[in-house]
């Protein structure tokens, strides 16, 4: 009988644990994909406030405006938190992709506003760091792949062009669009033009560059096997 009862303990030992109440609930959150709050240790069963990267409870905090208890809606300013109206008072923007108040450099596009690393193509996800973007059904991509699933866009007016296409200067453009940057005189592939910051000039206003621009652009031409 005494054998059998260790026997009894033993296999008890290998299979059952004692856990605190915090460890207990850590567990059973995993097992559900539930937070648990960082005060009091609870399992958080509607969505949690993320304050300083942790997950809690809203009510465990007040707006530091207005003493209002938060919800998941709350903002963190400056490493203090404010209701929704509160922060909507104080001007400051909220990224159109993460929902986070924007206190550096604000990109603004597509009528709203975004932080630079999260202002990105739709397709390959890399930001778009100032440089152009073409916009499809309330989506932004860059040039590769909007051309690859949409077609041309006019490096001019930044639209799907639905009619001919002029091809030149290694971009694509509205035969509406395609003028002289300079005087805006509409040109065809018939006309002669010079390029010029990546857009076409026409000879008239090419003749009244200056000298050494003049050279600098014919030079610029022959290294690239323009005549």
């Amino acid at each position: 009988k005494h054998c059998h009862d260790t026997s009894k303990f033993l296999f008890s030992s290998i299979y059952l644990r004692h856990l605190c109440r915090p460890c207990h609930n850590r567990e059973k959150a995993r097992g559900l994909g539930k937070y648990i709050c960082q005060k009091c240790h609870a399992i958080i069963e509607e969505q949690p406030l993320i304050f300083k990267n942790d997950p809690y409870h809203p009510d465990h905090f007040n707006c530091n405006n207005c003493g209002k208890e938060l919800t998941a809606d709350a903002r963190e300013l400056k490493g203090e938190l404010f209701c929704l109206p509160c922060h909507d008072k104080m001007g400051v923007p909220i990224c159109g992709a993460c929902r986070r108040p924007i206190e550096g450099r604000v990109v603004n596009a597509m009528g709203k506003q975004w932080h630079v690393e999260h202002f990105v193509c739709a397709k390959c996800e890399k930001p778009f760091l100032g440089h152009r973007h073409y916009e499809r059904k309330g989506l932004a991509y860059c040039e590769t792949h909007y051309n690859q699933l949409f077609g041309d866009v006019c490096y001019h007016c930044n639209r799907v062009i639905e009619g001919d296409v002029v091809s030149a200067l290694n971009k694509a453009w509205c035969v509406s669009c395609f003028s002289c940057s300079t005087c805006n005189t509409k040109l065809t592939l018939k006309n002669k033009f010079v390029e010029f910051d990546m857009k076409p000039v026409c000879k008239k206003c090419y003749e009244k560059f200056p000298l050494e621009l003049k050279k600098r652009l014919k030079k610029l031409a022959e290294s690239l096997g323009r005549k």
